[in-house]
C-alpha cells in the first residue's frame, strides 16, 4: 500500500505542454510499476513501443530510469495529418550531468525559439523543460509541445471532458483516459464482431468518453468505466460487451477462458464498468487475450 500511494497526478508543466487534442492518455507510477513483477509483464503488452526506445535513449544520456524516472505520460494528439504521441517523464534529472555528457559526445542541440532540443538513441530527440520534467519524441512533436506550453495552441488544462475523466482516476499505478472517438475505437476493436450488432450502432452515438486503472497491491485489479449520455445507453453498452465477452470465449483457450470468467461487466447509471480481479497467474492469460489488448490499448 506504500507504494502505491507514491502515485501522483500529471503535474502542471507536463499538463501544460500537451495539446488539447489529445485522444488518449497513457500514465505510469514507473517507479511503482518496477516494483511488482506482474507489472513488468505487463509493459510489453500495454506501453507503447516508444518506451523501451526511450529506456535505452536515457541510458545513452546518463541517466537510470529505475532510480531516476518517477513518472511516465504518453499523449495521443491530433494534427491535421493524422495523430502523434508525446512521451513526457517527471523524476529528478541531473540537469547538469546530461548535458556534460552530450557536450563530451560532441551533441549539438536544435535551437527552437529559447528551448535545446536534444538528438538521443533510437531516432528519439528529448528536451528539459526544468529540473524535474523531460519531453521526448519525434523533434516535430517536441516542438508542438514547446509551442502548447507557450500558448501558441491550447493546452489539456482547456479540455474539460479529459480533465474531469482524469480525476476518477490519476492516482493509480497504471491508468488511461480516452476521449469519445478514441473510446469508439476502442470498443469496436474489443467487440470483433459484437461491434457488427444493431445496438452498438446507436450506442456508439451516445459516448462521452472513458477511463481505466490498475493495481498491483494485491494480485491484480483492473476497472474499465465507460461513460455514456443516460442509464439506457450504459444498459445496452453493457448487454452488447457480454456478448463480446461471449464472442471472445468462444475462440479462447483453456487459459483465456479462465481468465475471462473472471471479467464482470454491469452498468450503474451512464456508466459501463468492466471490472477484473484475480491473481498474478490469471492474470498473465488475460494478457495474453484479445479482449484486453483491445481495451488496454
Amino acid at each position: 500500500m506504500a507504494i502505491s500511494a507514491l502515485a501522483a497526478p500529471i503535474s502542471n508543466a507536463a499538463r501544460a505542454v500537451i495539446p488539447s487534442e489529445v485522444q488518449q492518455l497513457i500514465v505510469v507510477d514507473y517507479r511503482s510499476l518496477n516494483n511488482y513483477p506482474t507489472a513488468l509483464a505487463l509493459k510489453d503488452k500495454l506501453l507503447p513501443p516508444a518506451l523501451k526506445e526511450f529506456e535505452t535513449a536515457l541510458r545513452g544520456a546518463g541517466i537510470n530510469p529505475e532510480q531516476d524516472v518517477e513518472q511516465l505520460v504518453f499523449a495521443s494528439f491530433r494534427v491535421k495529418d493524422g495523430m502523434r504521441v508525446v512521451g513526457i517523464a517527471q523524476g529528478a534529472f541531473p540537469g547538469k550531468k546530461i548535458l556534460t555528457r552530450l557536450q563530451a559526445q560532441k551533441i549539438k542541440p536544435e535551437l527552437y525559439h529559447t528551448a535545446k532540443i536534444y538528438p538521443m538513441a533510437a531516432g528519439m530527440s528529448m528536451n528539459l523543460l526544468d529540473a524535474s520534467t523531460m519531453i521526448f519524441g519525434d523533434p516535430s512533436v517536441i516542438k508542438t509541445a514547446i509551442d502548447t506550453r507557450d500558448s501558441s495552441s491550447a493546452s489539456l488544462n482547456a479540455n474539460p471532458t479529459m480533465l474531469d475523466l482524469m480525476s476518477g482516476v490519476e492516482t493509480e499505478t497504471v491508468w488511461s483516459v480516452l476521449d469519445k472517438a478514441g473510446t469508439n475505437t476502442m470498443l469496436k476493436s474489443a467487440l470483433g464482431d459484437a461491434s457488427e450488432l444493431a445496438d452498438y450502432e446507436t450506442i456508439r452515438k451516445r459516448l462521452t468518453g472513458s477511463r481505466y486503472k490498475m493495481n498491483f497491491n494485491k494480485g491484480v485489479g483492473f476497472d474499465l468505466d465507460v461513460i455514456t449520455s443516460d442509464s439506457i445507453t450504459a444498459a445496452m453498452l453493457s448487454s452488447v460487451l457480454r456478448a463480446g465477452v461471449m464472442f471472445r470465449k468462444a475462440t479462447a483457450n483453456d487459459s483465456e477462458k479462465m481468465a475471462l470468467e473472471s471479467v464482470n461487466v454491469k452498468s450503474e447509471s451512464k456508466d459501463l464498468l468492466v471490472q477484473f480481479r484475480s491473481d498474478d497467474n490469471k492474470f498473465e492469460s488475460l494478457l495474453k487475450s484479445d479482449l484486453f489488448a483491445a481495451i488496454a490499448k
